[in-house]
C-alpha cells in the first residue's frame, strides 16, 4: 500500500498497462492490473507475476478510471489486458458529463 500524489505514474506487473493518478485520496490504497499491484515506472516485475485470469477487462488508452468512493482517479496512458482495480474492489470507467441544452 502507498499514498499517491496527483502526477504519479504507475505501471502493471503482468501486462501493457500504465497509468498516471489525476486525482488521489488523502490515505494509503492498494491499486491492482491483472490482479496484481502496480509498480513504479522504474521498479521490475516480481519473478512468476501472472495476469489473472478474473481480472482481464482491459484498460483502453485515453480513458479514466475511478474507484467505488470516487476519490481516486487514474488516466490510462498506456493500454494493457489487465483491468484496475482498487482494495480488490474493480474501478470502472468514468464517464463524460452530460453537456448543458442550449435551448
Amino acid at each position: 500500500m502507498a499514498t499517491l500524489k496527483v502526477g504519479t505514474r504507475l505501471k502493471s506487473a503482468v501486462c501493457n498497462t500504465e497509468v498516471m493518478v489525476v486525482g488521489a485520496p488523502p490515505d494509503d490504497v492498494e491499486i491492482q492490473c491483472g490482479g496484481a499491484a502496480m509498480l513504479a515506472p522504474g521498479d521490475a516485475a516480481p519473478e512468476g507475476a501472472a495476469l489473472d485470469a478474473a481480472a482481464t477487462s482491459g484498460t483502453a488508452l485515453g480513458k479514466r478510471y475511478v474507484n467505488e468512493a470516487g476519490n481516486l482517479e487514474l488516466l490510462c496512458v498506456k493500454p494493457g489486458e489487465g483491468s484496475l482495480s482498487c482494495g480488490g474492489v474493480a474501478m470502472t470507467l468514468k464517464e463524460a458529463k452530460p453537456l448543458p441544452s442550449s435551448d
